[in-house]
């Protein structure tokens, strides 16, 4: 099913969405790596993490202006050249516990562990697959780039708050009642090569 939502997203939204769903995404989604995730741990989100996605991801910018790293969550002259998703396995330290400050959709590539995966279950949120090497997709869908924060980070670690529109294909590939693509293939896999082993 294709479905499109509009960002923050609410309780019955993400509820409703089963792994193996295609969404598009309007509004504002924000990218993070791992160390946007861990300084939100020790310093705090800044921006309203209730219903928002984060977009594991470092994007590439060009900037005409980059003596704007003063830290001062400012907008930026910037243009978004690239973006596509960051292995999201680099996260999983942090994601449990950032989805449980209220994030309710997490993009990246590659599925998270079990630690995150019980995250999305008791906060109703769901892991969405994008497609590796679409970088130059996803950017169309990028209307404006609204907004950046920890630019001392350096570019690519910075959260970049992006208005997006109809952003995607994206698969729900973790759901809220703990359906796992990722875990599904693994057992086919598993099942299908003990079964190769018993026939020779």
């Amino acid at each position: 099913m294709e479905i499109e939502l509009n960002t923050p997203l609410s309780e019955e939204e993400v509820g409703n969405l089963s792994a193996g769903d295609v969404v598009y995404l309007s509004g504002t989604i924000f990218t993070a790596r791992d160390r946007a995730h861990s300084r939100i741990l020790e310093k705090g989100a800044p921006y309203d993490l209730k219903g928002s996605v984060i977009f594991h991801a470092g994007p590439i910018i060009k900037m005409d202006d980059l003596s704007q790293k003063d830290n001062k969550n400012k907008s930026v002259d910037a243009k978004m050249i690239a973006v596509g998703p960051t292995t999201s396995t680099r996260m999983n330290p942090f994601q449990a516990q950032v989805i449980d400050k209220g994030v309710k959709a997490i993009i990246g590539k590659g599925g998270m562990d079990e630690n995150t995966s019980k995250a999305l279950i008791r906060n109703n949120a769901v892991y969405m697959a994008a497609v590796g090497g679409c970088a130059a997709l996803y950017v169309n869908s990028i209307k404006n780039i609204k907004n950046v924060y920890w630019l001392d980070l350096g570019v690519p670690e910075a959260i970049w708050e992006l208005e997006v529109e109809k952003f995607g294909p994206l698969v729900v590939a973790m759901d809220s009642k703990g359906a796992n693509l990722y875990e599904d293939i693994r057992k086919k896999v598993s099942s299908s090569a003990r079964g190769d082993i018993q026939n020779k």
